[in-house]
């Protein structure tokens, strides 16, 4: 009788403790759940406008491109721009997002005259180089986005 007297409240009260530190975990593993949703969200726009200006570049590989061409990459990139302040972990990565996509919108071609009879050598030539620096920049384009995205990516994870 004298041993259920003792044992019976030191199970219970081992039981409470286990019940406790199981509580507090839970409650741990909750807000931790809570501030990595949160984290995430803060990622949604830029995760997403990265996307649509990747679709959007790939629409002018290959291309030699006027500046009609780069409205939809120029919207995106001002959107990008707009939010790279406030977006503090991926900061330095949606800022060089948009230094890639002005030095992209920078390189566009200028409009053909579809009334010149006669284009010579040296203007075909420069032409040629100019849509070949205009690919290059889309390429560093594509490397940033690219490098946003992995960065957006780990930080999701982590």
């Amino acid at each position: 009788m004298m041993i259920s007297t003792f044992l019976v409240p030191a199970a219970t009260a081992l039981l409470g403790a286990l019940t406790y530190r199981h509580h507090r975990q839970v409650f741990a593993w909750t807000k931790w759940l809570r501030h990595k949703d949160e984290t995430n969200a803060d990622f949604d726009r830029p995760a997403e406008w990265l996307g649509d200006l990747y679709k959007a570049q790939c629409r002018l590989t290959r291309k030699p491109c006027a500046a009609d061409d780069f409205v939809e990459i120029s919207q995106i990139g001002n959107m990008i721009e707009g939010i790279a302040e406030d977006t503090e972990a991926v900061r330095l990565e949606l800022a060089k997002v948009v230094e890639c996509v002005k030095d992209y919108v920078d390189s566009a071609l200028p409009e053909f005259d579809p009334t010149a009879a006669h284009i010579g050598v040296q203007e075909c030539h420069a032409r040629l180089v100019q849509a070949m620096r205009q690919e290059a920049a889309r390429g560093e384009l594509v490397r940033a986005i690219l490098a946003a995205q992995k960065k957006i990516k780990d930080l999701r994870r982590g």
